[in-house]
């Protein structure tokens, strides 16, 4: 389906639309995930990168792979890794609103040091894939195939560190612990609140493909590259269930969830590349970006180690060097992409 009969008003009309439905259902989407983190036992930093991370992505799902659908390899590479440098700045966002302390100090937890070292590797292997000759097996590339695998085997990671961690951060007066508000149900307790999470996530999902529909005409019309268009737009609006999210677990004082969610969901984004990668027919879709795409590569795995540095050196007050490096690179690589694209 596309919009192209209708004047490009309506279009930008259904673009906003598709984003105010997104900033509801993803306020909705965090208090339950909260609930269900203490619930289900998996904890807040598991639970937002597992479950919150996740859910809050597929309106991001929806729109690369209907973008690899027809053709617009640049367009669904950038929304992926565009929605990774975002959702990061949002978490900087996120530390301004938590005024007590620093928020990376305040959530500190071994789960999100793993999380955000399984990002870079995973943002690392579509880059060599891009750097080496193209090899697809029914016109999907192996690297393509091997981004779930290891996902799983980080998630399976994160669980195990949750029950049997070999070290813990420091605990301090700032630190805010993850302390269940509920008595643990397990997931048959829990299957009410499950199916309403689930419920939500499908409006998510109808929403970012509103948003993808929408967003190649925009681009279209407006001239824009679609790999400026995908990092700077398309990934923004699909970004947007992390950022109210985020917000709204920090105004909970579910710190670990906030923080969880956010690099959760960056990695799953990565997974974004394999479902395009398969839905684009014309080869390997590493080998159908652009310059300007591999350079946003290296903008988000840049900004995700200045994030790994802060997590691990907990600075207490403001949102820390970390805070203002992240904005600050992220800005500049927006620059370059509308310098390259």
């Amino acid at each position: 389906m596309t919009f192209d009969p209708l004047p490009i008003e309506a279009v930008y009309g259904l673009f906003a639309l598709a984003a105010a439905v997104i900033c509801g259902a993803g306020t909705m989407m965090a208090g339950l995930a909260d609930r269900l983190a203490d619930r289900t036992g998996l904890g807040e930093a598991v639970a937002g990168a597992m479950l919150l991370g996740v859910s809050t992505s597929l309106s991001g799902t929806v729109t690369s792979v209907t973008a690899a659908l027809d053709g617009a390899a640049s367009l669904a590479v950038a929304n992926a890794v565009g929605g990774i440098g975002v959702q990061t700045v949002f978490l900087v966002l996120a530390d301004l609103t938590y005024r007590r302390i620093n928020l990376e100090h305040a959530a500190a937890d071994a789960n999100h040091l793993l999380q955000a070292a399984l990002l870079l590797l995973l943002l690392s292997l579509p880059l060599v894939a891009y750097l080496t000759p193209a090899i697809t097996v029914w016109a999907v590339h192996p690297v393509s195939l091997a981004l779930p695998v290891i996902y799983v085997f980080g998630m399976r990671a994160s669980v195990d560190a949750r029950h049997r961690p070999m070290w813990r951060p420091e605990r301090t007066a700032d630190t805010h612990p993850d302390e269940p508000a509920e008595a643990e149900t397990g997931w048959s307790g829990s299957m009410p609140l499950l199916l309403k999470f689930c419920a939500l996530a499908a409006v998510l999902s109808a929403a970012g493909w509103l948003i993808a529909v929408t967003g190649q005409r925009i681009a279209a019309s407006s001239g824009l590259s679609q790999s400026l268009v995908g990092a700077a737009l398309t990934a923004t609006a699909t970004s947007l269930p992390e950022l109210v999210t985020t917000l709204a677990a920090v105004r909970r004082g579910a710190l670990q969830l906030a923080v969880g969610g956010i690099i959760g969901g960056n990695t799953f984004d990565v997974l974004f590349l394999s479902l395009s990668d398969a839905a684009y027919r014309e080869g390997s879709i590493y080998h159908a970006m652009a310059g300007a795409d591999a350079l946003l590569f290296v903008s988000v795995m840049t900004i995700t180690a200045i994030l790994l540095m802060g997590l691990v050196l907990r600075e207490r007050k403001g949102i820390g060097f970390e805070g203002v490096t992240i904005i600050a690179v992220y800005l500049g690589s927006m620059a370059l992409q509308a310098v390259v694209g």
